[in-house]
């Protein structure tokens, strides 16, 4: 089990990252890392849906008919994002206008149909749970990343407070859309530098040891 936990974790983080290994939930990039308040909420709402709507088809997984999976797994998203957006409206409705419709869209969103499909329905609820939680973590962290370099560069501020002590000049491209698409192209290009592995032999050195092992099985027969 602890193993389990341990390949998930690191899975969902890294090596199978929904958003910069698997190329998911790229449109709530755009609309809500121009401010880490709003995208620490995103990321939350998204953890909250992900793991429970994961936990409850695991453990339906057997009742649901195979035919009409795809809709009983909607109808179930939809209820915990429901409750995500009552939850924010009668406690925050100042972040829940600055949301807009994305919460809502929390039903589209690749990452949860994806996991539901891939793992829920084919493993136990707790570590289903375990997966969609550490998958919404690992798009919370490259969201809050993301959202660090626009509100700094484009606001200079971090989480609302002001840290442009020097009043330098800020970047306006940073506060709209395709600044996010740039710092994930880039984010993007890092992760795949990292996980590709390094050639341990060069063409050259390998012609070379060919050449020599030609020569010496030609010295051989001479001496023959």
């Amino acid at each position: 089990m602890i193993n389990n936990i341990r390949e998930a974790f690191f899975r969902n983080l890294w090596t199978e990252n929904q958003v910069v290994r698997q190329i998911l939930g790229i449109c709530s990039i755009l609309a809500v890392t121009n401010l880490m308040v709003n995208t620490l909420v995103m990321g939350l709402g998204l953890m909250f849906v992900i793991s429970l709507s994961s936990l409850t088809i695991s453990a339906l997984r057997n009742y649901i008919p195979h035919r009409v999976r795809m809709i009983v797994q909607t109808f179930i998203i939809a209820s915990y994002v429901i409750l995500v957006d009552i939850f924010l409206k009668a406690n925050y409705p100042e972040l829940s206008r600055a949301l807009g419709p994305y919460i809502g869209l929390i039903i589209t969103n690749c990452i949860i149909m994806g996991r539901a499909e891939a793992f829920a329905q084919k493993n136990t609820p707790f570590i289903s749970m375990l997966d969609g939680l550490f998958a919404g973590l690992g798009y919370t962290i490259v969201l809050m990343m993301i959202s660090f370099v626009r509100e700094l560069l484009g606001f200079g501020s971090i989480f609302g407070v002001n840290v442009n002590f020097l009043q330098l000049d800020t970047w306006t491209i940073m506060v709209m859309p395709p600044a996010a698409f740039f710092i994930i192209g880039v984010m993007i290009w890092v992760a795949t530098a990292l996980s590709t592995p390094k050639q341990t032999s060069q063409p050259a050195v390998q012609a070379l040891s060919r050449g020599q092992q030609a020569l010496a099985n030609q010295q051989v027969k001479a001496g023959n």
